[in-house]
């Protein structure tokens, strides 16, 4: 699944060896290791990204995404025309998209899903909780709270928090969004936070990055708390990389080096579109720590 689906379900190689942005052309050449990729890809003077056409903040057909940025910076330092296999992120996504060789990589896909082999992570975040400013819920951490008890926290079904919503008692007056949509024309998140701003939930359970979007839209900006202090239940924080095929080792071996060298300016365009981004520690990255390559 790709982490668009992963908000609905679930759900480094050589350090220092070229600065990328003086040095594009080198870094193509080099990173190949001499490998013929015109093997691996479907056109090696292309980079042809699976994305939806209509799932931001990850991606969409204008381009508005952080995942359609980071395949334009992707793109600019392998010299490469981009291009896109645009699918919704439903059922056969995969299938459709990458494994019918379409395109040659999913710019998002969480770390242990075995559909497709996964490159090293480019970053690390979590679901939240997300409020109105001036909430009386705005200081909850943790889905454990008691102060949850009776009030109406919408959450997208089926995905990992629900079960500990579920522990913890509150699914009785719960508002579930459906888990499988077409992005085409439906949005669980958009629905959630349609609800919250009205006052017909109180809080919401969101992924990271669809809270964070969501809170740096709204007026006044919604209050956004990372799940960083679950006791029970399934892990909420999830590592980030990139799906390839399975056989393409090269390729593969060739992101990885790109996303290394890249870390910095990756953080930046997650930074922008409000991700909260955690180091190993699970602490928030800030602003300036997230600009600093590891």
């Amino acid at each position: 699944m790709t982490n668009g689906n992963l908000g609905r379900s679930l759900l480094l190689g050589l350090a220092g060896c070229l600065t990328l942005a003086a040095a594009p052309a080198a870094f193509a050449q080099a990173s190949g290791d001499g490998a013929d990729l015109s093997i691996e890809l479907v056109d090696p003077k292309v980079l042809r990204v699976c994305a939806d056409p209509r799932n931001l903040p990850f991606s969409n057909e204008k381009g508005e995404g952080f995942e359609n940025k980071i395949a334009e910076l992707f793109a600019a330092k392998l010299q490469k025309k981009l291009d896109y296999m645009y699918f919704p992120q439903a059922q056969g996504f995969v299938r459709v998209t990458l494994g019918s060789h379409r395109c040659d990589v999913i710019m998002g896909y969480p770390q242990g899903d075995d559909l497709v082999q996964g490159t090293n992570p480019y970053y690390r975040t979590t679901y939240t909780i997300i409020t109105k400013p001036g909430s009386d819920l705005s200081d909850v951490a943790t889905l454990e709270d008691p102060r949850l008890k009776g009030r109406r926290i919408g959450i997208v079904a089926g995905t990992p928090p629900a079960t500990n919503m579920a522990a913890a008692g509150l699914m009785a007056t719960a508002k579930p969004y459906p888990l499988m949509i077409d992005t085409r024309v439906d949005s669980s998140s958009q629905a959630m936070i349609d609800d919250l701003e009205s006052g017909a939930i109180d809080a919401g359970v969101l992924w990271g990055p669809m809270a964070g979007y969501y809170a740096k839209k709204a007026s006044p900006a919604l209050h956004v708390t990372p799940l960083l202090k679950e006791t029970t239940g399934p892990k909420l924080i999830y590592r980030i990389g990139m799906g390839v095929r399975t056989a393409d080792q090269n390729w593969k071996r060739q992101l990885n080096r790109l996303i290394q060298e890249s870390q910095g300016e990756i953080n930046k365009i997650l930074l922008d579109y409000g991700v909260p981004l955690l180091d190993e520690s699970d602490h928030l990255i800030t602003a300036e720590a997230a600009t600093k390559s590891p």
